[in-house]
């Protein structure tokens, strides 16, 4: 196998978390030799469209049909292909396999109707949930994509008296949720510095500083002692780092990591903010969490170990001992 292409998009409306974590698999093919290149969009995110060229990835528009798409892939001289998005259509992955290619679908949970040869649902418990049978599938933390510049990194341990807080919702904030726990944050009366990310910019007053998405982002998240987030992919590159976390939701498909990663204790729970606003109890778990030291780093020493940075490695084992069709 000598050559992989990424059908994956990448935007305001769909966020970044799909392109990032074919960025990480990329970057491994990519180590051993494999020529790559991503098929879709950016619609909208400098940042995201940055990940590619600073990495030499070449993006090639992909048309929607299916029978298009599979003929591009022959065009470019594939071998396999790699779908990564929620908005597929039906018949993709058939039509990709039928052209001879060998077929990598990363899910979260629901297969979505595609076919595929391989399946990756990286989500904590994946490999506790049932599945089509006779899929081969690659399930749980074990096969966790990382990126370069989080696989190099540890954590910092900051030594200010005053918590950092670091508040980011992926590459886009797609649902806009920035201000509103920009606003939690304040409401607890308690000290902290924040830096809050977001393509928007707005005024948060106090001790917060808005920033633009920035490649900057791993290590705000070594150095932070406690990341609010929502339940996307960049939560296992806080568990690789063990940076204690606070969770909210802004997809209904991140209500299934959300709920395995606060039911087990990695991370606290705040719920998921109601028209742009937080709740009291989300506000009051901000609060413990900024003036208790030890509950916050007990949420990161649960986490810490659960992703050990290897994932992308077994899964391009995965696929490169797959036979094309």
């Amino acid at each position: 196998m000598t050559r992989v292409g990424f059908r994956c998009d990448a935007g305001v409306r769909s966020g970044v978390g799909h392109l990032v974590r074919c960025v990480a698999l990329a970057e491994e093919l990519c180590a051993r030799g494999v020529e790559v290149v991503f098929l879709g969009e950016v619609r909208g995110s400098a940042w995201a469209l940055a990940q590619l060229r600073e990495r030499a990835l070449p993006l090639v528009p992909a048309p929607e049909e299916p029978a298009r798409l599979a003929a591009l892939a022959r065009e470019l001289g594939l071998d396999a292909a790699v779908l990564d998005s929620y908005d597929l259509a039906e018949g993709t992955g058939a039509a990709l396999r039928g052209a001879g290619l060998t077929v990598l679908a990363i899910v979260d949970g629901d297969p979505l109707g595609q076919e595929a040869d391989l399946y990756l649902d990286q989500n904590l418990g994946a490999e506790r949930r049932p599945f089509p049978p006779r899929a081969r599938r690659l399930a749980g933390a074990r096969y966790v994509l990382l990126r370069d510049s989080v696989r190099g990194r540890g954590r910092m341990r900051p030594a200010g008296p005053v918590p950092r807080v670091l508040c980011f919702f992926g590459g886009t904030d797609s649902a806009g949720v920035a201000p509103a726990w920009a606003g939690a944050l304040l409401a607890t009366g308690a000290p902290f510095e924040a830096t809050v990310v977001s393509p928007t910019p707005f005024e948060a007053g106090g001790p917060i500083t808005v920033i633009a998405p920035t490649d900057r982002l791993p290590e705000l998240m070594a150095g932070a002692d406690l990341v609010v987030t929502a339940a996307g992919s960049a939560v296992w590159e806080l568990l690789h780092l063990g940076a204690p976390t606070a969770l909210t939701w802004v997809a209904d498909n991140q209500l299934i990591g959300y709920e395995e990663l606060v039911g087990r204790g990695v991370a606290a729970g705040l719920g998921r903010a109601a028209d742009g606003v937080a709740d009291s109890a989300a506000v009051g778990v901000l609060a413990r969490l900024l003036t208790d030291p030890a509950a916050r780093e007990e949420h990161g020493r649960r986490g810490r170990g659960l992703v050990d940075g290897k994932g992308r490695e077994r899964v391009a084992d995965a696929l490169l001992r797959s036979d094309p069709r």
